[in-house]
């Protein structure tokens, strides 16, 4: 059976630069590699799920938000670490056309999750979630994710990846 690891992208594994669109201003996060690479190594896929309503905000483009990922997984790939997947919701109600819809993918809806389950056939109750915010990880039990493999990191629950990670393990 297949486990992930959803991670949110903005204040979870890159610093939070409200409306990241260039792909020289990424700085990961303290414990981001080290997290990432134990969870690697203990046979988790590592999935990012992310909203990014800059994209329909007409802040920056899809193809900007291509560059700053690939950039970020360049970064990550230096480290030994391999994103399997990245799933990206650019809609936002008020946003400009044709981004301007309610969708089933911007979290905490779960949509991008339903697909990445099956995508990759996880099994959800071996998966784990973290984002910097509650609606990054608040409706995953509805797909089979325990609440107790989910986790915010906002130095309040969790100062940073490796915390949430070392923490979270024990439960699985």
């Amino acid at each position: 059976m297949k486990k992930a690891w959803f991670l949110d992208r903005d204040g979870t594994i890159i610093e939070d630069k409200h409306y990241l669109s260039n792909p020289d201003d990424i700085v990961l996060l303290p414990g981001t590699v080290e997290a990432l690479r134990m969870a690697q190594n203990d046979g988790f896929l590592l999935i990012v799920v992310t909203n990014q309503s800059g994209i329909a905000r007409g802040y920056f483009t899809e193809a900007d938000a291509d560059s700053v990922d690939r950039r970020l997984y360049e970064m990550l790939k230096e480290q030994g670490i391999v994103i399997s997947a990245s799933y990206r919701c650019p809609h936002l109600p008020d946003g400009i056309p044709p981004y301007n819809i309610r969708c089933s993918c911007r979290k905490p809806e779960t949509g991008l999750f339903r697909t990445a389950i099956r995508d990759f056939e996880l099994e959800p109750g071996l998966c784990i979630a973290c984002g910097d915010k509650p609606r990054d990880t608040e409706r995953l039990k509805e797909l089979g994710v325990p609440e107790k493999h989910c986790g915010i990191i906002d130095g309040f629950h969790f100062k940073d990846l490796l915390e949430f990670y070392t923490s979270v393990i024990k439960e699985i």
